[in-house]
């Protein structure tokens, strides 16, 4: 997100900032040419679809390959093939038009319409942003124009194109993820009859007085919460705009306008409060529950399946060619972890952006009774366990404004001159309601501890230090529950932030991988895309094409920072626990 992410790559960083990513000077640029180069890029190349490699990182190679093939086993034990289709061989798709040699991946977010365009291997060629605006009309309300998204389409597809200096003659196939916990009702022929409520809205609070919350975390393995989409559909139904006869999440509603087919994922379906886990279906209870009707909902598919062919409206709005397929899709919790290659258990993604978002992959459905995690299914047939996040990017804008610092870069620069544990000075991460180490909407964030040797040195850390301390709550919560976590893969804009990632190695006690391309939920939308294209046979076989090893940097934990940072985290620990009273008080 815009608000996390550092300053630009080039010319205007002061030399006194920390350079991100851990990027030696001219790091970035071409590689020389000639024979060594050809042939260094020829293996690259070959290793994304033989794992061949010298050294460490065929060692590395054999241990992936190893996790797939027992991946594959266990889904095929199932009968059921790695995205969720039969096992089988590629899937070529009948009555959809040949030729095209790359793939779009789009990203609906929440403050932009991302793009990028990929070749079969999967290997970026060009990307593009378009920005958009967020509504906030009243206090816990949140709202975006869906035909801000329409209207993005076009300039971000065209701006990527060119960068990829292809024609748009040459896409054989489109995928979408993005924003969840989304609610846009239509009418009968797909459009939108008012604004979309966007997962900050939180204005249902009065729709699920009524409903019982052990009974849709048992069934949905979710929690009751204001913000998921169960709750929005019942607040439109009582006070939204008139004339919708269904309701969808920002990503199906778009692959609704682009193939004029209803379709939604059981990755975003799970994240409802409407969809049975053990069943792999929308719950008659839950739906009972909320007074919703199964035809209210779309269909559910699989998100690498093609929901249908880009129709005349979707070749306008996007500048395509009319009948390529068009992706099912998915949300970018999972999206994110897709495209950053995770497929398999052991390894812990947390995405940075305005809010953070962490969790890991479980072979089962496993439900948390304190609520801490939930449960999703997840693209490859696994399961995702997750806290949906806090505002982490969020805070960091927070602070920005607050002490008039031009860029992330600058914050890291104040923080970096403080030892790890902030001279005693404990952030709260709790700008819009509290999600570790509980969910507490009414929680707010706060500074404790502070004197006045204290400077916006301290302030700074301890922001960094507190988030970090909300993904450890996640982390153990995990580990409790039987959730492999052996490495922590960092993405989104915040990962850019090679302070950060130190901080969170030494706090977790864990390496801290940081891909360098952070932001993969258009790639993890054009891997699905690759598949329902038929130019990948299922979703393990396509992630198995990223060269995420490729210019991977790892954060190893500090020894020296250890003792600092547990005594850090237990101050945190009691900070919480004795405002908890306050939180419930001032509610």
């Amino acid at each position: 997100m815009p608000g996390v992410r550092g300053q630009g790559r080039g010319g205007g960083r002061s030399p006194c900032l920390p350079r991100h990513r851990g990027r030696t000077a001219g790091a970035g640029t071409c590689r020389a040419g000639g024979a060594g180069g050809a042939r260094a890029a020829d293996r690259r190349r070959q290793h994304r679809f033989t794992g061949a490699r010298a050294g460490a990182g065929r060692r590395r190679c054999r241990c992936f390959h190893h996790r797939l093939g027992h991946l594959r086993r266990h889904l095929c034990a199932r009968g059921r093939g790695p995205c969720g289709t039969r096992a089988g061989g590629s899937r070529r798709l009948p009555g959809y038009p040949g030729g095209g040699t790359v793939i779009v991946g789009i990203d609906v977010g929440t403050q932009s319409l991302k793009v990028v365009v990929c070749d079969d291997t999967l290997r970026v060629r060009g990307e593009a942003a378009q920005p958009y605006a967020l509504h906030v009309p009243a206090p816990g309300w949140a709202e975006q124009d869906p035909h801000l998204w329409e209207a993005a389409l076009g300039p971000a597809i065209a701006a990527a194109l060119a960068r990829a200096g292809v024609a748009p003659e040459a896409v054989c196939a489109l995928g979408l993820a993005g924003q969840l916990d989304g609610c846009i009702g239509v009418d009968r022929s797909g459009r939108a009859v008012g604004p979309a409520l966007i997962w900050m809205d939180r204005r249902a609070v009065a729709e699920i007085a009524d409903v019982p919350a052990e009974e849709v975390r048992r069934r949905a393995g979710v929690v009751l919460d204001a913000g998921h989409m169960a709750a929005k559909i019942r607040w439109w139904k009582r006070h939204g705009p008139p004339g919708a006869v269904r309701y969808h999440q920002p990503v199906s509603y778009l692959v609704r306008r682009l193939s004029g087919v209803n379709r939604l994922d059981h990755a975003v379906a799970s994240t409802t409060m409407l969809y049975g886990l053990e069943a792999r279906d929308y719950d008659p209870v839950l739906l009972d529950f909320f007074a919703i009707a199964r035809d209210e909902l779309p269909p559910l598919a699989e998100a690498a399946a093609a929901a249908g062919p880009l129709t005349a409206e979707g070749a306008r709005l996007t500048g395509l060619r009319k009948g390529i397929p068009v992706a099912v899709g998915t949300g970018d919790d999972f999206s994110n972890a897709l495209g950053a290659g995770v497929i398999a258990p052991g390894t812990l993604v947390c995405c940075l952006g305005t809010a953070e978002v962490v969790g890991a992959l479980h072979p089962r459905p496993l439900i948390d009774d304190a609520g801490l995690v939930e449960t999703h299914a997840y693209v490859s047939g696994l399961h995702f366990i997750e806290n949906p996040g806090w505002l982490s990017g969020g805070a960091v804008t927070w602070f920005l404004g607050a002490h008039a610092l031009p860029d992330p870069a600058a914050m890291d620069a104040c923080a970096a001159r403080v030892p790890a544990g902030a001279g005693g000075v404990t952030f709260l991460p709790a700008l819009s309601g509290a999600m570790a180490p509980e969910w507490v909407a009414a929680a707010r964030g706060c500074y404790y501890g502070l004197s006045a040797a204290h400077g916006v040195g301290h302030m700074a850390r301890a922001v960094l230090e507190g988030c970090a301390f909300a993904m450890r709550d996640v982390v153990e919560r995990l580990r409790t529950m039987g959730v492999a976590v052996e490495t922590v893969r960092l993405l989104g804009g915040g990962a850019a932030s090679s302070l950060w990632a130190q901080i969170r190695a030494d706090i977790l006690g864990l390496p801290v991988e940081v891909p360098a391309r952070s932001d993969t939920s258009p790639l993890g939308a054009a891997l699905l895309a690759a598949v329902a294209a038929g130019r990948a046979p299922d979703v393990v076989t396509a992630a198995a094409r990223l060269d995420t090893d490729a210019d991977m940097r790892t954060v190893m934990p500090q020894a020296h920072a250890r003792a600092a940072c547990e005594a850090a985290y237990a101050r945190y620990r009691r900070l919480f626990d004795a405002l908890r009273g306050m939180f419930v008080e001032d509610a």
